[in-house]
């Protein structure tokens, strides 16, 4: 008997590789487990093949074949342990060694993968989760972000706020983490370079949300501001990705549809 408290976000499964299961996207609800431990409980479609070949890796109990439960000790939520491994292995830059760190969500995550050869010939080092808020960004900033000491970070943000993913969109707040990551970084002499939330005409896992592309033009105004004044260098990836109408991100620059995720042209 569970409790269902709220929506938290959608998400889907992934291998051992962070590569995303086929036909496995879910929405997560905060419950109470029958022993009232605090626990995720995850709705969807989970295909019998995927539940029998990874039973493991991704540390569920099986309650049928259309919800899984996750006690909330296997919840992280800066979920430092996605690059914990690749971090150690890094180690310490190398004498004149330029090194690049690039924060984000989904969209920085999946970007190594449609462009290796451009990460590998410009040795960038990609820091994206997918799925996650500024707010989760700010968590793992010291041990995705200073603690590699690089020379640069590019910080791209925004999207999965007003998606809602880890509560209601509140701009300030938003605006706040994206302030403290910069001020953080600076203080380890780090630069930074801002780059500009991504044109959204809607999400596919929020489609009761539809004041998308206002909220990342505001958003996008208010950082260049910031970034101006303090004479941060600023990429506008919204102005190159945009439709010609305005109302969304170029469908011919999106692997999905409302256009979210650039595809190795966009």
């Amino acid at each position: 008997k569970s409790i269902n408290f709220e929506t938290f976000q959608s998400c889907q499964l992934v291998d051992d590789e962070n590569q995303g299961l086929a036909d496995t996207e879910m929405e997560m609800i905060f419950s109470e487990c029958d022993d009232d431990a605090p626990c995720l409980k995850i709705l969807g479609n989970l295909p019998e093949d995927i539940a029998a070949d990874y039973p493991d890796h991704i540390n569920l109990l099986k309650i049928d074949n259309l919800s899984i439960i996750i006690k909330d000790t296997d919840l992280k939520f800066g979920n430092w342990k996605r690059y914990a491994k690749a971090n150690k292995e890094l180690g310490a830059p190398a004498k004149g060694e330029k090194r690049v760190v690039l924060m984000g969500n989904s969209i920085t995550d999946g970007w190594p993968g449609t462009r290796p050869d451009f990460f590998k010939k410009n040795k960038l080092i990609g820091r994206g989760i997918g799925g996650q808020t500024s707010y989760q960004f700010l968590l793992r900033f010291r041990q995705d972000v200073l603690d590699l000491k690089p020379k640069v970070v590019v910080i791209n943000y925004g999207t999965n706020d007003i998606a809602e993913n880890t509560g209601p969109y509140d701009e300030d707040k938003t605006f706040g983490n994206v302030v403290s990551m910069v001020q953080l970084a600076q203080a380890n002499k780090i630069k930074v370079i801002l780059a500009s939330c991504l044109p959204a005409g809607g999400f596919g896992w929020r489609p009761e949300i539809k004041d998308a592309m206002a909220k990342v033009t505001k958003l996008n105004a208010r950082v260049k501001e910031y970034a101006d004044k303090n004479k941060i260098p600023y990429v506008d990836y919204f102005s190159a990705l945009v439709s010609a109408d305005g109302k969304e991100m170029n469908p011919d620059y999106a692997t999905d549809y409302p256009a979210i995720h650039p595809n190795a042209k966009g």
